[in-house]
């Protein structure tokens, strides 16, 4: 338990201090976010803004998750201090995902245009990581024979029948590719997407803790030996979430209205990847539908925009992504930013009270 504090303190501390000498690098290089023109005439001003503000969080988790293992493990040497198989799996995902966005930002900056890679490319580089992580997560079983991920869909729990590997590897790539993707959409505004990553990895820091709490691998000492969760490691899931949740706090510091810095492709495909991989590995995987509620919100505004627009020449939205309607309907920024933040705090209410409320059914 005390890793999942340490990480998270770390994390905040390492942001809160780290993202300024970002942005004095940043700016020094001329790294600066270039704005659609076609997007609300107010963005205009956030013209030059140092991007890729990512490498931020992504850098602060991993050393926050490995500093808490170091002092944990000279805390208390008893404790089993070490990284697991699922820990480093779910971080290589974000770091993955994380160098697919570093170089989609990167050509968008040297080159001079808002587009980056090519989609083609970027695709590419997404299907590589995704690939590796899937195929690297039915692998490591432990004593009791459970991997990182498992081949059955799972909602809080695995249900159903096995998909077997090579369709668990295509219901992997969808939900990196969709949550990735999702976040990217999000992040518009200053510190919309940010914030409201903060509030899913603070859930799935408390599913983490519960998970190893009612763990089957602990079930001579449940009172219902029955309600308990296959999940490799639980508890260290709970220590990169609490990593994530700290850094990304110590990032809105700085991104968040007006901001200093923006996430770029660098941190919002690295956000979708490692949420995604929270959702797999702790076995909660169409949970994360509702946890990640105003990500898949957002998504769905651009795939009914895009779709009206197709088959009947209508818009149904002044702008999509949806947040960008809004801003043309004459909210504030700030305003859109609040709101969403309570639509994503209450998806995370209604999605932990499922959780509970599925496991005090089986108890």
């Amino acid at each position: 338990m005390k890793q999942i504090l340490f990480a998270g303190v770390i994390g905040l501390f390492l942001t809160l201090v780290g993202t300024p000498l970002l942005i004095k690098l940043l700016a020094r290089k001329g790294y600066g976010q270039y704005i659609r023109d076609d997007g609300p005439r107010e963005h205009a001003s956030k013209r030059g803004t140092p991007t890729m503000g990512g490498i931020a969080f992504i850098l602060a988790t991993v050393i926050a998750y490995f500093l808490a293992k170091v002092i944990t493990g000279y805390l208390d040497e008893e404790a089993d201090a070490g990284p697991t198989f699922s820990g480093l799996l779910v971080l290589g995902l974000m770091v993955g995902m994380g160098l697919v966005g570093f170089l989609d930002d990167y050509i968008k900056i040297v080159k001079r245009r808002s587009l980056g890679l090519r989609a083609k490319a970027k695709m590419a580089g997404q299907l590589i990581v995704g690939i590796a992580f899937a195929v690297l997560a039915l692998q490591f079983a432990d004593n009791r024979g459970n991997t990182p991920a498992s081949t059955k869909l799972s909602f809080i729990t695995d249900f159903g029948w096995t998909i077997g590997p090579v369709l668990f590897v295509i219901w992997a790539l969808f939900m990196i590719l969709a949550m990735s993707n999702g976040v990217n959409l999000t992040d518009g505004l200053d510190g919309l997407a940010t914030g409201a990553s903060v509030l899913v990895f603070g859930a799935y820091t408390f599913i983490g803790v519960w998970q190893f709490q009612e763990s089957c691998a602990n079930a001579l000492t449940l009172t219902n030996p029955g309600a308990c969760y296959e999940v490799r490691d639980p508890l260290d899931l709970a220590v990169v979430a609490s990593a994530l949740m700290g850094a990304c706090l110590g990032f809105l510091w700085w991104n968040t209205s007006p901001a200093k810095i923006f996430m770029g492709d660098t941190g919002s495909l690295a956000l979708g990847g490692v949420l995604a991989g929270l959702a797999i590995c702790s076995r909660t995987e169409l949970l994360m539908a509702i946890l990640g509620g105003l990500f898949v919100l957002i998504t769905m505004s651009v795939v009914i925009q895009v779709g009206s627009f197709r088959m009947t020449g209508k818009r149904v939205f002044r702008m999509a992504p949806l947040q960008h309607h809004f801003e043309l309907k004459g909210w504030s920024e700030v305003l859109v930013v609040v709101r969403f933040w309570i639509i994503q705090g209450i998806c995370v209410i209604v999605g932990l009270g499922l959780f509970y409320a599925g496991w005090a059914a089986d108890k």
